[in-house]
């Protein structure tokens, strides 16, 4: 099918030549006005479609959208016809991790121990491609994972339009209670200096260092492991809540990854913002959660793939224990009416099919169109950054991603995506 009546061919620059997968192209004069006329056009914020409407872009920005009778004319506008596709703004992933890579590929402690930080860094370079080739226009990178500040670099560099991909919200290193993380101690000699993949710290005082020490690196998140094994020290509620206002010093959120009901109880009465995971919640819990406003990100297809590589599930067949138990868990949360956005966990899997989450969010119990504005809306206003993202709406910036068919009747659309648009450049799919 011919997507395209016109296409206006546009260069952005040696570094973001994509071929032979995809071409990153993008508009050379953010003074020139585009229109877009899709099928239907997502309104994330009342949740619905909306037939036969417009979306009108100047420079970075949605300068109006509504029926196309509405809309008046646009002279010298750059008309691009999308027949038979949905536009919806440009997709979020609240949980990735975009320095590491399926773990049937190498398992998480070889990637930290065996592979060099380049090395990380240039794969995440090619997973961030992946994702905003995918529809992806935003990823809150929860931890470089023992690659330093990798993530910080990339962030900037492609801000500064030096590689390609999503914008990118990053936690730099996770900070975690002394001995509570990996690789080892435990398993490895005692006289061995292991790279630990977070950032250890003991007491109120080093805790508030290592926030101070993330924020001058240049996070824009704070990732807390307010648990981690049953067995292995975690943060104190004094040390969590330490953690929580120096950050809250500088505007900064606190995101805790926590899977017991104590570590989650914990980080909410500390006030973390959002609590990762959450495997182990419980109805207490959730209904503290719910209390607090804290949101959850149940990666729930994280779970999928680690059953998957252990052989105790097949894709298309029927859920493994595990990961029932985790949907039952899901459902439990949403029974509590906590807030929950797409947070996959991608890296686990891989980068670009991070849009598998809103499939068993499905099967947790949400509509399409919840899964939908969990991908959008949800999760900008999660994130605290809807005034300018996650819903198509004048003014906004023009993060936006046409796929061919219905997401609201069939998730596979997301599948199918057949124009990405980021901050009014285009990335065009032949």
């Amino acid at each position: 099918m011919r997507w395209f009546r016109t296409v206006v061919l546009l260069i952005i620059g040696p570094a973001c030549a994509l071929a032979p997968t995809g071409t990153l192209q993008a508009q050379t004069d953010l003074n020139e006005t585009t229109v877009l006329l899709p099928a239907r056009v997502f309104d994330a914020e009342a949740g619905s479609m909306r037939a036969g409407w417009a979306v009108i872009i100047k420079g970075d920005r949605i300068q109006a959208v509504g029926p196309v009778a509405e809309l008046g004319q646009s002279p010298g506008a750059v008309l691009i016809e999308l027949p038979g596709a949905t536009l919806l703004p440009g997709l979020i992933d609240a949980h990735s991790h975009v320095t590491l890579h399926p773990y049937d590929e190498t398992p998480w402690a070889d990637q930290v121990v065996r592979e060099s930080l380049e090395e990380r860094t240039i794969r995440a370079v090619a997973h961030a491609r992946a994702s905003l080739l995918n529809g992806f226009t935003l990823l809150r990178d929860l931890g470089a994972e023992g690659a330093g500040q990798a993530d910080v670099s990339l962030r900037d560099a492609i801000e500064a339009g030096i590689v390609p991909g999503p914008r990118l919200l990053v936690a730099s290193r996770a900070i975690v209670a002394t001995g509570g993380y990996a690789p080892g101690p435990r398993g490895y000699a005692w006289n061995i200096d292991i790279p630990i993949a977070a950032q250890e710290a003991t007491g109120t005082d080093e805790m508030r260092r290592a926030v101070r020490e993330q924020i001058a690196l240049g996070a824009d998140w704070i990732k807390v492991y307010a648990d981690t094994r049953s067995d292995l020290p975690a943060p104190t509620v004094e040390e969590l809540e330490a953690i929580v206002d120096e950050a809250s010093r500088t505007g900064r959120r606190v995101a805790a990854h926590a899977s017991t009901p104590e570590g989650m109880r914990r980080a909410v009465l500390a006030g973390a913002a959002t609590i990762e995971h959450g495997f182990g919640g419980t109805a207490e819990v959730f209904d503290l959660m719910a209390e607090h406003g804290v949101a959850l990100y149940p990666t729930l297809s994280a779970v999928a793939a680690n059953e998957e590589y252990g052989g105790r599930f097949t894709p298309g067949g029927p859920p493994s224990a595990r990961i029932e138990q985790v949907l039952d868990v899901f459902r439990l949360a949403r029974r509590a009416g906590v807030r929950m956005g797409l947070g996959s966990d991608v890296g686990v899997f891989d980068h670009g099919d991070s849009r598998v989450e809103l499939d068993w969010m499905v099967r947790g119990g949400m509509s399409l169109t919840e899964a939908l504005r969990a991908a959008t809306i949800v999760n900008a206003e999660i994130l605290g950054i809807d005034d300018q993202l996650g819903s198509i709406t004048a003014g906004k910036l023009a993060d936006l991603v046409a796929v061919d068919g219905d997401p609201a009747n069939n998730l596979s659309a997301l599948g199918n995506v057949v124009l990405v648009m980021k901050g009014g450049h285009l990335v065009v799919r032949p």
